[in-house]
């Protein structure tokens, strides 16, 4: 996977984003990364709708890194509109919380999570963690196929 190809980080913490910067950076993840901070946002740049309509600057992601417990729409309800979204339903999407709650981890297998992990709150356990990504999900396996050509004026592909 070239270190152009983009990854989508949904998380509304601060502190949870600057600590995700700082392990990218340690663990030399060259992949440009896109934060939003909602679900409503997530999905307003996963279908390229207003400040995202131009896919030259906001890119369909590789990949998508996804807290479950956001303010409005949680990320349970994003990765149900993913999956259920024509263009974006292959995407590779790994949940990411607070909390191991083995109903959370279920839920989010069921609703079709591509893996589940439980944040670290230690510097060097993420920057472990932004290893593993770039290892696995960005340099070991075949990605599905997504249309990543331009919405049309009317909102369909």
């Amino acid at each position: 996977m070239a270190d152009t190809s983009l990854i989508l980080i949904i998380e509304d913490r601060e502190e949870d984003i600057l600590l995700m910067k700082r392990a990218f950076d340690r663990a030399a993840v060259r992949n440009p990364l896109h934060f939003v901070r909602t679900g409503e946002e997530a999905i307003a740049y996963l279908k390229g709708e207003g400040k995202y309509s131009n896919r030259a600057e906001y890119p369909l992601p590789v990949l998508v890194l996804l807290d479950i417990k956001m303010p409005g729409m949680d990320g349970f309800e994003v990765l149900q509109w993913i999956r259920q979204e024509d263009g974006v339903r292959g995407l590779p999407v790994i949940m990411l919380t607070s909390s191991g709650d083995i109903r959370d981890v279920n839920r989010a297998y069921q609703l079709g999570a591509n893996s589940f992990f439980v944040k670290e709150f230690d510097f060097e356990d993420s920057v472990q963690f932004s290893k593993l990504l770039q290892r696995y999900w960005l340099g070991k396996i075949k990605l599905p196929g997504i249309n990543r050509q331009s919405p049309k004026p009317n909102g369909h592909q």
